[in-house]
């Protein structure tokens, strides 16, 4: 493995480290024994080859923290009546069901992010987003190949706890629509479910559901039946849909039992679509980033500014515009309203003058484009540059668990060998625990500064690795910088105040390995306001790093 430079620690990371942290047998007793059935693993390498990357992704903690406030941020606007009231006015009417603002919020939202050098950016909101399971599995197979990713690895409590998850957010919804009872079965619905790319997915959950004592079925719409009050799937009554069609307003034939069921409130439906309109209606995205919309609504200002610096500039596209969107539009990414999938969505500089006229015919909005993150891959010994996106996998207002999905191309796929989805390893793991070299009370944090002054955190696990000779950082051979290690105290897990302070020169050789680390020449140093610096990224936790 190789690292990166302290400047930017994360993004080379992406660029050098080439490490394959997926334990291929781990994969196939996880989908054949220890989560799935047997024979899932053949399924998986038959039907999606490609949904599996083999390396993770680096992404920083401040990144991972600043996500979740993006959250909060939206559910905190989704919460406020008069967004509510504008927002529902204008969808069908199946969105508007009586008694539903108050019960099942949807499971498994995904918030999906583009990265590009630190600027993060909301490109959608999925209310009925693939993967969860598929990347608990992958979590279960991630393996450690240095001392440096040591404590970046999920590990297998953290996967447990995940999935545990999963099933208390099904529970919740089944007890928000009201009902004392326990929640007793589950249909996991999708039009002709066996032929879907993820049907793989489709059989975790039911075998998720089936270890917690849920009965857990499989079904295309068509063959469940409303009758007498109840949503039955042959002999067996329907307590609550986990719903994963991309009809979301149910307006498909297909679908008149489930749509008779969500409109008498006979069964649960999580998503349901009052949530698809309330989120994942891409016309939410011009709201979330209207500062005079979001002022008139009531949002706080801190709200205001979360959204704002995060969910880059979109509005509905119109005919009266035409002229100003084409000739911006190499900066503008085209997605219709209702879209899924990245289905007939279009960047700007691909545009053709046909495409332009089925776009301003259609329903569409303009997003600002952010581009992807980048992460080099090792594929036959061959490094290719893949794209990266980031979905946080949410359930009210609370990020569960933090994925990537590597690509090629215009939009997400599945389809580029090397990509799919990929684990998340930052100097916090994706479920939020803090990552330090802890020594019960107590916890040591590195810094490393430069030339210039810059002061850069880095994991002590992957510094502990550099010191041994384990990584190797060629980007910094022939260089001197100044190390701080600070021995802090902690408060509940927090750090609360700096015991002890040691600081040397660190002198890396010109294989990019650590040579030498001395005793610094100038007691007068850190100045005050590298100091200042360093205990804003210790105390300071949400300060951005990169």
């Amino acid at each position: 493995m190789t690292t990166a430079t302290p400047a930017t620690t994360i993004e080379q990371l992406n660029q050098d480290c080439f490490c394959f942290s997926l334990d291929r047998e781990a994969l196939a007793h996880a989908l054949d024994t220890e989560l799935g059935q047997p024979g899932l693993s053949a399924l998986v390498r038959e039907r999606c080859p490609s949904v599996f990357a083999a390396q993770p992704v680096f992404v920083a903690a401040a990144q991972l923290q600043r996500i979740a406030q993006v959250v909060r941020a939206v559910e905190s606007v989704v919460a406020l009546p008069a967004y509510r009231e504008q927002v529902l006015a204008a969808a069908p009417a199946i969105a508007r069901v009586p008694g539903v603002d108050t019960g099942p919020q949807g499971v498994c939202y995904g918030y999906d992010f583009h990265l590009d050098h630190g600027h993060l950016g909301l490109i959608e909101i999925n209310t009925n987003a693939g993967g969860a399971m598929l990347n608990a599995v992958l979590a279960r197979a991630q393996r450690s190949c240095c001392l440096a990713m040591d404590t970046m690895v999920p590990t297998l409590a953290s996967v447990a706890a995940f999935e545990q998850r999963i099933v208390d957010m099904f529970r919740r919804e089944w007890r928000l629509a009201g009902h004392t009872r326990l929640l007793a079965s589950i249909a996991i619905v999708d039009m002709v479910p066996e032929q879907q790319y993820l049907y793989a997915e489709f059989l975790l959950f039911q075998r998720l559901f089936e270890r917690h004592g849920l009965n857990a079925v499989i079904a295309d719409p068509a063959a469940l039946q409303w009758r007498d009050g109840v949503l039955w799937h042959g002999d067996l009554a329907i307590d609550l849909v986990y719903n994963r069609l991309t009809d979301f307003y149910l307006e498909q034939p297909g679908n008149a039992a489930l749509r008779d069921a969500w409109l008498q409130q006979g069964v649960v439906l999580t998503p349901h679509p009052q949530a698809h309109a309330l989120y994942a209606d891409k016309r939410q995205l011009a709201l979330f980033s209207d500062a005079a919309r979001l002022q008139s609504l009531g949002v706080p200002e801190a709200t205001r500014q979360i959204l704002l610096e995060n969910v880059p500039h979109a509005e509905v596209v119109n005919a009266a515009d035409a002229e100003r969107l084409w000739a911006a539009r190499r900066g503008l990414f085209f997605k219709p309203v209702a879209g899924y999938g990245s289905r007939a969505a279009y960047r700007g500089d691909k545009l053709t003058r046909r495409v332009w006229q089925e776009i301003l015919a259609g329903d569409y909005v303009a997003q600002a484009i952010v581009p992807p993150g980048e992460r080099l891959i090792e594929d036959d010994d061959t490094a290719q540059t893949m794209k990266f996106d980031l979905r946080a996998y949410a359930y009210g207002g609370e990020v569960q668990w933090v994925a990537a999905r590597l690509y090629q191309g215009q939009t997400t796929n599945f389809r580029t060998p090397g990509g799919g989805f990929a684990p998340v390893y930052s100097t916090v793991d994706a479920s939020g625990r803090t990552l330090r070299h802890v020594d019960g009370e107590h916890a040591s944090y590195v810094f490393l500064i430069d030339d210039a002054g810059g002061v850069h955190a880095v994991p002590h696990a992957l510094y502990v690795a550099l010191a041994r000779h384990e990584a190797t950082a060629p980007m910094l051979a022939g260089q001197t910088l100044r190390l701080a290690d600070w021995y802090v105290r902690l408060n509940d897990g927090e750090p609360d105040a700096v015991v002890n302070e040691t600081y040397g020169l660190v002198r890396i050789d010109a294989q990019g390995q650590v040579e030498s680390v001395a005793a610094p020449a100038d007691a007068g140093w850190p100045t005050v306001a590298e100091r200042e610096r360093m205990r804003a990224l210790l105390f300071e936790p949400a300060a951005p790093t990169v």
